[in-house]
């Protein structure tokens, strides 16, 4: 018997999740980003965790401010959800603003469609989708979706390379504390092929849209393409009964570490989008997929340039 999904009326309350987030403190017009990284790491160098990634008294003024800014995304990488020693909330709404704004934000709206970048694509969905290679923690669309495991708690690795890391680094802890109050209600792991859904905190997106990809170890059977495509689908649905979402950012969901084969993926994933809209039209505006490496563009050119039924 599978495991049934937390729908979301029983946890968008416990999260405040219609509320639009208003950090601690805003940010630092004199640019003390050094300062603030070391102030956030004398005040979490009682946690039990952060020893264990080298947090020791004295360490932050003993080295560089690169080294102190690493040291404390590990930190709060290995660190447990829960709540953050005093005034530490206020020092890391300055630090993370003034790196959204160092970083700059790109508008979802501005980037152009397929239909306008491929426009020889047969692909049925080009004027309402975004092939856009770039870093999904700068990108500006009203929700991004993150590659999740089934504790859906982030990646506990620090500096692992996932998008997974990436976004709970970008957007900061409250982001862990809202996936273990939806988990803590839920009571088990979260099935593949579902979704959840958190406001998106530091990052440029106001929402952040969890979702569990298939594993593949060895060939790509039914069972994993029925997954992948039901993952792609409850983002969607998911983010349409979430009022003001206009667009939605994928990543390669799955493609990383779970072990999906991009080509193949590429193609379910602009497949169950293009389905979806057929599904519901007006409900979303755009659909950006958005691909870091050069492989991951590949695959995408090729899907939209051959034909994009999965094989």
């Amino acid at each position: 018997m599978h495991p049934t999904p937390l729908p979301l009326a029983a946890y968008s309350a416990a999260m405040a999740l219609d509320e639009p987030f208003r950090p601690d403190a805003g940010h630092d017009p004199d640019g003390r980003s050094a300062d603030l990284v070391r102030e956030a790491l004398g005040l979490l160098g009682d946690d039990p965790e952060a020893v264990r990634v080298g947090l020791r008294p004295g360490a932050a003024a003993r080295t560089d401010d690169a080294a102190a800014r690493r040291l404390l995304r590990a930190v709060l990488t290995v660190r447990q959800p829960g709540p953050l020693p005093t005034g530490t909330a206020r020092v890391l709404d300055a630090l993370l603003t003034g790196e959204r704004l160092a970083r700059g934000t790109t508008d979802a709206a501005s980037l152009p469609t397929v239909r306008d970048t491929l426009p020889h694509a047969t692909y049925r969905a080009a004027d309402r989708t975004v092939l856009w290679q770039g870093d999904l923690t700068t990108l500006g669309a009203d929700a991004v979706v993150n590659a999740a495991n089934s504790a859906l708690l982030g990646c506990f690795r620090p500096m692992h390379p996932c998008i997974d890391n990436a976004l709970h680094a970008a957007a900061g802890p409250r982001l862990r504390t809202d996936c273990h109050t939806i988990m803590s209600l839920q009571g088990h792991p979260e099935p593949t092929g579902t979704a959840k859904i958190t406001r998106g905190y530091h990052l440029p997106a106001r929402y952040v849209l969890h979702t569990v990809g298939p594993i593949v170890d060895g060939p790509v059977l039914p069972q994993h393409q029925q997954a992948l495509a039901a993952s792609y689908r409850d983002c969607l649905d998911l983010a349409a009964d979430v009022g003001g979402i206009r667009s939605v950012a994928f990543c390669g969901i799955s493609t990383g570490v779970f072990g999906y084969p991009k080509a193949p993926a590429a193609r379910i994933a602009l497949d169950t989008v293009a389905d979806w809209f057929d599904l519901h039209p007006g409900q979303l505006d755009r659909v950006i997929f958005n691909v870091y490496a050069d492989d991951d563009l590949t695959a995408y050119v090729q899907a939209l340039t051959e034909g994009t039924k999965p094989r």
